[in-house]
């Protein structure tokens, strides 16, 4: 299927080093990769741009990092010292239909794509990239819980929020290791999935009767479900991890005050695995890309 899209251009821009292992994968496959705010990857015919607009100058694919754009227009870029902004008239030599992949997009690329006529493709809406990213991500959150605990997850009382792709592995993942799991989800299903798994279930309004018991809390809701009136009712000691898109589901201002340790701590797979994540990214996109842009049989 690939081979029908020999030299095919793309353009990277941003991320970290999930997009270095996969500009360096791509053009193994013979896509001529252009990338922006990445270092070249080892062995990889890939070629380094200065700007937005000359990685993307006559690029019939772009992929931008999982976290995207902000709202401000800054472009997920680790590898640089600021996060450059990126603006719609960056995407203005892109034809209508070009493909787009993010991780999420956020208001300002949703607007961009819809104004400009491009295809905008979110991977993590998509089953195959959300469950596979999920085992790195669920992974890095028991790391960082492990760093930060003083006691062992075996015992431990673990409340997972949210039993979407990484919260059911999370709750997988803690069950396996020993932790007394209460997994809080609004979806009733979820709650019967949650409890298959041996883990507590309960809804959301139970919450504030029962965070007191918590050693550490994973959330992964991308709202506001952890408010300082809900935060005064949990243990002083209480860690908090939370995995959901900036600006997360915690009012950190308020666990500050409270003396809570509470992290934001998205884009997991990246920093603690990027070769893994590297790897889902690189077995979906070109399957992707050769179903968007081959010619009709």
């Amino acid at each position: 299927m690939f081979a029908k899209l020999p030299g095919i251009k793309i353009a990277i821009l941003g991320g970290d080093a999930r997009e270095v292992y996969l500009a360096g994968h791509l053009a193994g496959l013979g896509f001529s990769v252009r990338v922006f705010g990445l270092p070249a990857p080892e062995g990889g015919k890939v070629t380094v741009c200065q700007s937005p607009a000359e990685a993307l100058a006559g690029a019939q694919a772009v992929v931008l990092p999982a976290p995207g754009i902000s709202e401000r227009g800054e472009l997920y870029c680790p590898f640089l010292e600021k996060p450059p902004v990126v603006t719609e008239a960056d995407f203005g030599c892109l034809p209508a239909g070009t493909p787009v992949f993010v991780g999420v997009a956020r208001a300002v690329l949703k607007n961009i794509a819809a104004r400009r006529g491009f295809k905008l493709v979110e991977l993590l809406a998509i089953d195959e990239v959300a469950i596979l990213n999920s085992i790195p991500s669920a992974e890095g959150a028991i790391q960082l819980a492990m760093e930060k605990l003083p006691i062992t997850i075996h015992g431990s009382e673990s409340f997972v929020l949210g039993f979407g792709r990484t919260g059911a592995t999370l709750a997988y993942l803690l069950v396996a290791m020993g932790a007394r799991t209460t997994v809080i989800a609004r979806n009733p299903a979820q709650r019967a999935r949650a409890c298959q798994l041996n883990c507590r279930a309960y809804d959301f309004p139970e919450l504030p009767d029962l965070i007191g018991k918590a050693d550490v809390i994973f959330n992964t809701v991308p709202a506001l479900v952890l408010p300082e009136p809900l935060l005064q009712k949990a243990s002083p000691q209480v860690l908090i991890i939370d995995l959901a898109s900036a600006p997360g589901g915690v009012d950190f201002e308020a666990a500050r005050r409270l003396g809570i340790r509470a992290f934001l701590a998205p884009g997991l797979p990246g920093k603690v695995a990027p070769q893994t994540a590297g790897r889902v990214l690189s077995r979906v996109i070109p399957r992707l890309l050769a179903e968007l842009l081959s010619p009709p049989p």
